[in-house]
């Protein structure tokens, strides 16, 4: 079994760029999704081996996602890297919800796929 990335953000375009970039790059089995509502049900199905997700989302942003994941026993190892344009608090907001990283929008793809562990990005 493949390694798997998990891709939430409420922007289907930029969703569908950055899943074509990461398929085409890698060799990850990469799944989407533009809802916070979605992401538990995807993430305990598929158990992703990272998560890149968008701070705000409808239903449920990404820093209360990030804190629900983190208490979960099975699935707080599951790294998780906070996207955001809002980058003012974009450190700190990964910082308090126990986020493994952040990358500011716009970005490159290809810093995506440069991502390795350890996964303090910009820490």
């Amino acid at each position: 079994m493949g390694k798997r990335i998990l891709v939430v953000d409420d922007e289907p375009d930029l969703l569908k760029v950055i899943l074509l970039r990461l398929k085409k790059k890698t060799m990850y089995e990469v799944y989407g999704c533009t809802q916070g509502q979605e992401v538990l049900d995807i993430v305990r199905q598929v158990v992703p081996d990272l998560i890149i997700l968008d701070v705000y989302l409808p239903i449920i942003n990404g820093d209360d996602f990030t804190r629900i994941l983190k208490k979960d026993a099975k699935l707080k190892h599951i790294p998780v890297i906070l996207i955001s344009a809002a980058t003012a608090s974009l450190d700190e907001r990964a910082k308090k919800c126990g986020a493994d990283g952040y990358l500011s929008k716009p970005f490159e793809p290809e810093e995506l796929i440069n991502i390795r562990p350890p996964l303090k990005i910009a820490f």
